[in-house]
C-alpha cells in the first residue's frame, strides 16, 4: 500500500503542472493550445510555466519570430550542463546567452526588477530557483528608469513565489515585476540558469 500511495504522489506531481497550464485554457484561448502544440520550440524541450502569460508569448513570438526561432534552436542543440558559463552570442541575432554558475540568496538580499524593452528568459539548467512576482497594486518605483531596468519596494505578503524546474522556463515580460535567485527550501542553494534578454515589440 506505501509503494502504491508512492507511485500516485509521484504521478501527481508530474501531472499536476500540466494541468495546471491546461486549466489556463479558458482565460487565454488559442494561446494556450498554441503553446501547448510547440510549434514555436525548434526542438527544445521545455514548457513555459504556469505564471507565464502566454498570450503575450504568441503575440511576441509572432511580432519578432527570427528572435525567437534562433534562441531557440541555439538552446535545443547545446549541451547546457557542460557549456562554459559566461556569455555566448547566438550568431546571427543581437542575442547573448549568459550561462550563470551561481547561488540563491536570502529574499532580503535579492532585488525586485522589471524591464521596459526587454523579456527575461530565465531557464533552469540545475538546481532550482525560487522567483517572486510582485503585486502592481501594492508595489511602487524605489529608484530611476536605467536602461534597462527599475527596481521596487513591494508587500512580500502580496508577492507570489514559484520554484523552478527543468521542464519549466521562465518569461518575465515587462508587466512581470518580479525577483529572481531567491533562497528555496532545497538543501543546496546552487544553481546553474539561463538567462538570455529578448526584445519587447510593441
Amino acid at each position: 500500500m506505501k509503494t502504491l500511495k508512492f507511485i500516485l504522489f509521484v504521478t501527481l506531481l508530474a501531472v499536476v503542472p500540466f494541468l495546471n497550464l491546461q486549466a489556463q485554457c479558458g482565460k487565454c484561448g488559442d494561446a494556450m493550445q498554441w503553446t501547448l502544440s510547440r510549434s514555436w520550440s525548434n526542438g527544445f524541450n521545455a514548457l513555459p510555466d504556469v505564471c507565464t502569460n502566454l498570450k503575450g508569448f504568441q503575440v511576441q513570438y509572432q511580432k519578432n519570430q527570427p528572435q525567437w526561432d534562433a534562441m531557440f534552436k541555439w538552446l535545443a542543440t547545446h549541451d547546457l550542463q557542460s557549456i562554459p558559463f559566461g556569455r555566448h552570442p547566438i550568431e546571427g541575432t543581437s542575442l547573448v546567452v549568459s550561462v550563470e554558475d551561481s547561488e540563491n540568496q536570502p529574499l532580503a538580499k535579492r532585488a525586485s526588477e522589471s524591464h521596459y524593452h526587454h523579456i527575461d528568459f530565465q531557464y533552469i539548467v540545475k538546481g532550482s530557483e525560487r522567483f517572486g512576482l510582485l503585486d502592481h497594486a501594492s508595489s511602487k518605483p524605489n529608484c530611476e528608469y536605467r536602461p534597462d531596468v527599475i527596481h521596487y519596494d513591494y508587500d512580500v505578503d502580496k508577492a507570489m513565489f514559484i520554484d523552478s524546474t527543468p521542464e519549466r522556463f521562465f518569461l518575465l515580460f515587462p508587466g512581470d515585476w518580479h525577483i529572481a535567485k531567491v533562497c528555496t527550501d532545497k538543501p543546496s542553494q546552487t544553481i546553474r540558469v539561463i538567462v538570455i534578454k529578448l526584445d519587447y515589440v510593441e
